[in-house]
């Protein structure tokens, strides 16, 4: 039989036919040889299938040969639906279905169909349907459950999957550990994921992963920061690999922390790291936020298989330090190779275009989007009323307004209210805020905003009267904090801040060059 399978194996790789008549002729070959087919003749001619016709061609001879009701030939058959998306999910579930006995691996298979595919809440139905009915778990079961969870932001299912884990004694199972890092982190609850990270006997490089990821993704940049750290001077912890490196950048971006990000990138050159497309446009973020726009073209110029996201990251890069022409370069090239161009893109432009008052060019990038099929959101029409009213067209950017397709919100009035402030309308500022304190009621700045031009009009009781407002809804601004970067290590720190545990000796030294200053010049 294993020399029958190699001849089939030599013909499958030479064959100028499509895959479904080579079949065809296999069948027909073993019906002239009266040869007996089972599981593994049919699991192995599955591997080779390339399309969903060929797999249905080689399905349709499953039944008709009566192997339906084979258990192991029926969950290589639905994780092969599975390769093929949400759309085949509904054909995997009817062979599961069919089956009249089901194990714990065909139940973990078209479970994990619907946890990478969705409709996410079949996976937890069926897991369910598992636990009605009695049907055993294992440790492969718990992350596609969590999976879902993760997918859906269910918190109170994956805690109560979670019990079922503690119950199962499946807590300190490194597969187990890491469903749970990533299901708490999806679920804004990193809190939790770090004490399940903490509290497991052995971590591997997902488990690392997941837990800088989800500190990431939840805005706790420091904590991610640290956490990196802790895994390079940690002995017994793994190398650093790509997805570590895609989950830490996006933090040295919003720290603008570069000693970190060029930590990363000169372990990437060492290492030999190939810099694909997630990479390589975190490295472009990375290297934008700190200023050195040209290493980052430098980068980009490097990136063998340029995607949408990577020309993103460029444009933002040129955008955000003021090079508007070198951005509408980078949009022109994108066009010329033929990519298409998304929503963030737009968003770059426009913003760059409002920043450098190119009025018309903006015009003419927010027409485009109507012919790239790009879907208009309200930071795109807030980025259009910022346009008009940065360049003083305050009259435009209100009729402007009033021809949204969509009721227009906080963005759309809070950039027509920062286009008063610049051109001191005093008059259409206050109808817009009476908007903004309906729409936005909790944004100090707002409050702020306006309380100023009353007072720079000398209309001091207005003024007193929004000040008081603030005070009676106990509406605060942000507390403003800076932040200084010492021995990769981002310290942060407010006005009059004595939580550093070296208050004293900042305090001491704030005052001896207080000290210096007035001893050695004189004021002018």
């Amino acid at each position: 039989m294993n020399g029958l399978y190699r001849r089939y194996s030599r013909a499958l790789v030479s064959r100028k036919q499509p895959f479904f008549r080579f079949l065809r002729s296999i069948f027909n070959d073993w019906s002239r040889r009266e040869y007996h087919r089972d599981s593994y003749d049919y699991t192995k001619l599955l591997q080779h299938c390339r399309s969903i016709r060929s797999v249905q061609e080689l399905h349709a001879q499953i039944v008709v040969e009566g192997h339906d009701q084979n258990g192991f030939l029926a969950t290589k058959l639905i994780g092969k639906y599975a390769e093929y998306g949400e759309e085949k999910m509904g054909i995997a579930r009817k062979v599961f279905d069919r089956l009249l006995e089901k194990d714990v691996f065909v139940w973990n298979v078209v479970i994990q169909g619907y946890a990478n595919w969705g409709p996410f809440a079949e996976a937890l139905n069926l897991y369910d349907e598992m636990r009605v009915g009695g049907e055993p778990t294992n440790r492969y079961t718990f992350p596609f459950v969590l999976k879902a969870c993760g997918a859906m932001k269910n918190s109170e299912k994956g805690k109560i999957v979670h019990g079922h884990v503690l119950k199962c004694g499946l807590d300190l199972d490194l597969f187990v550990g890491n469903a749970l890092i990533a299901f708490y982190s999806k679920c804004q609850d990193v809190e939790t994921a770090r004490k399940v990270f903490d509290e497991m006997s052995l971590r591997d490089i997902v488990s690392w992963n997941s837990m800088i990821a989800g500190y990431t993704l939840n805005g706790k940049v420091d904590e991610a920061i640290m956490l990196f750290h802790a895994m390079l001077h940690n002995q017994t912890a793994c190398s650093p690999d790509n997805a570590t490196l895609v989950g830490i950048l996006p933090a040295c971006v919003t720290k603008s922390a570069s000693q970190v990000g060029f930590w990363v990138h000169s372990y990437v050159i060492k290492t030999g790291m190939e810099v694909g497309a997630p990479l390589g446009s975190c490295l472009i973020s990375m290297y934008a936020n700190c200023g050195h726009v040209n290493i980052a073209r430098d980068v980009f110029d490097r990136i063998k298989d340029k995607n949408v996201i990577v020309w993103s990251a460029i444009i933002r890069s040129y955008g955000m330090h003021g090079f508007a022409d070198e951005a509408l370069n980078m949009f022109t090239s994108l066009e010329e190779v033929g990519l298409k161009p998304d929503g963030v893109i737009f968003l770059n432009l426009l913003s760059t275009c409002s920043h450098a008052g190119l009025v018309e060019k903006g015009r003419e990038i927010y027409e485009k989007m109507e012919a790239y099929g790009a879907e208009r959101k309200e930071e795109h029409y807030a980025c259009m009323v910022d346009l008009l009213g940065r360049a003083g067209f305050l009259e435009q950017a209100v009729e402007f307004i009033e021809g949204m397709p969509v009721q227009a919100g906080k963005d759309v009035y809070g950039a027509l209210l920062g286009a008063c402030r610049i051109h001191n309308n005093i008059e259409l500022a206050k109808e817009v805020g009476d908007k903004l304190f309906v729409l936005d009621p909790e944004n100090a700045g707002r409050y702020v905003i306006l309380a100023s031009m009353y007072e720079d009009a000398g209309q001091w009781e207005d003024a007193a009267k929004l000040r008081k407002l603030l005070r009676d809804r106990n509406i605060r601004k942000p507390v403003g904090c800076s932040s200084i970067e010492i021995d990769r290590i981002n310290h942060v720190f407010g006005k009059e801040d004595e939580s550093h545990p070296f208050t004293e000796q900042i305090f001491d030294t704030l005052e001896k060059l207080e000290r210096v200053m007035d001893e050695n010049f004189e004021p002018i």
